[in-house]
């Protein structure tokens, strides 16, 4: 059964969690004059910054993660969306431009992240990287192995990034795409996420074999458990999509009143 008490304090884990926080005060401290001399402490965007880091180990850290690891599909889906949505979305609201601007402002590099950060790019890493990650084999080998299950958290935080950069990007030199692209690109990655969600939750079989051999600790059997997986990986997101796709809407309806008001 799973120990609620149980909090995970892997030195990987954590250390991890403490270099990016330690980082980041060093980078927006002290030495905050050398990457954007006279700017003021971001201090709105620290918050946003630590609770990324805060809700990443909510994520993986907390006894959710034993659920989702051992017993529960619905448990393991909660945990990536949570490192998918809040996580990865605070994340990047919490970094100023001067702060990725050493690696953005490379021109060396900027014809490749000229590649990386347009939507299309950056919605087929997300959805391709989900639904590979989706398939039995290596979905269970991850609940079977820890370093495995750790590589998929971080590859679905690293594309969740992705997924939210045309939205959100801090980035001077690679900014938001426009808001007609915002607005095709939503629906578009919805739509190429539909065949997992369908795989998920329509299979006549429980897909992964942890999960159908586990000892039950809900009510749900293990195929209600998938088919209440697959629904919460289509309607959250959906349902976060489409609040962005609003937000997107309102922003490029106030353009347009703008541009026309100036005529």
């Amino acid at each position: 059964m799973i120990d609620w008490t149980h909090w995970h304090n892997e030195p990987y884990l954590v250390g991890g969690l403490i270099f990016f926080g330690w980082l980041y005060a060093i980078l927006t401290g002290p030495w905050r004059s050398r990457l954007a001399p006279g700017t003021a402490y971001p201090r709105r965007q620290a918050i946003l910054f630590y609770s990324s880091l805060v809700i990443f180990y909510l994520a993986v850290g907390s006894p959710l993660d034993q659920a989702g690891e051992r017993f529960l599909l619905s448990a393991h889906m909660l945990q990536h969306q949570l490192i998918i949505y809040p996580a990865a979305i605070l994340f990047l609201l919490g970094l100023p431009d001067w702060l990725v601007r050493p690696i953005t402002g490379r021109p060396a590099l900027r014809p490749l992240l000229g590649i990386l950060t347009h939507p299309l790019i950056c919605g087929t890493i997300y959805t391709a990287t989900l639904t590979v990650w989706h398939m039995p084999t290596l979905y269970d080998l991850a609940l079977q192995n820890r370093l495995v299950h750790i590589g998929e958290h971080l590859m679905f935080f690293g594309s969740a990034l992705f997924y939210w950069w045309p939205l959100l990007s801090p980035s001077k030199e690679f900014p938001p795409a426009s808001h007609a692209w915002q607005l095709l690109y939503l629906p578009a990655v919805i739509i190429a996420m539909t065949p997992v969600f369908a795989y998920i939750t329509f299979s006549p079989d429980v897909l992964y074999p942890t999960y159908e051999f586990a000892p039950r600790i809900t009510s749900l059997s293990a195929a209600a458990d998938q088919l209440l997986a697959g629904a919460m990986m289509k309607l959250i997101g959906m349902g976060v999509a489409m609040i962005a796709f609003g937000v997107s809407f309102y922003h490029w309806f106030q353009a347009s009143e703008a541009r026309a008001g100036k005529k």
